[in-house]
């Protein structure tokens, strides 16, 4: 996790349903993409953390929303520094691909929330922002590119500051909150 002088960073969960599995080779330009387009956000600017499965590289493993559907939880400094990532990145290239390998979404599929500076959302807590945002449609507490707010708009929607997880703070991306399975 990088050290940030925000005092609200947002979140950012994204859910993708596989058109194949992982192992299929329709899916291997994809797989192939995964560890570029991950070193790519570590080193982006405004990257704070991203959900990565115990042992792997990222958390393609984990299907916590159902067992077709991969999960992209990260947090970042801004909501700038989020797009610039998407949109400004080799990320792009995967975006432009995603019908290649994913099913499209009949509902949101992407939630953006503002969390406390150093708060790792865990993965129930990212779904059920998505429940949220898919129930009630954008707000402060849940919220699109298309449809985003300010930190301070959202300053009464902000989780309490959880006590120091020390075997979270260090400087990498690869901590996972903890009870992130059980709490699904």
């Amino acid at each position: 996790m990088t050290a940030s002088a925000h005092a609200a960073h947002l979140a950012e969960l994204n859910v993708a349903t596989l058109r194949y599995p992982l192992d299929d080779p329709r899916m291997a330009p994809f797989v192939d993409m995964l560890d570029p387009v991950n070193a790519a956000a570590d080193g982006a600017p405004g990257f704070v953390w991203r959900l990565v499965e115990d042992g792997e590289a990222d958390a393609t493993g984990m299907r916590p929303a159902g067992e077709d559907v991969i999960v992209n939880l990260s947090v970042w400094e801004t909501q700038e520094a989020l797009w610039d990532f998407t949109y400004r990145t080799g990320h792009l290239e995967v975006m432009r691909r995603r019908r290649d390998w994913f099913a499209r979404h009949v509902e949101s599929h992407l939630v953006l929330w503002w969390v406390p500076a150093g708060h790792l959302p865990t993965v129930g807590e990212a779904l059920e922002r998505l429940t949220f945002l898919r129930a009630h449609g954008p707000s402060p507490y849940a919220f699109t590119f298309a449809s985003s707010c300010t930190a301070a708009e959202a300053a009464g929607h902000l989780p309490a500051v959880p006590p120091a997880q020390p075997d979270q703070a260090a400087g990498s991306a690869r901590p996972t909150p903890a009870g992130d399975a059980a709490a699904v």
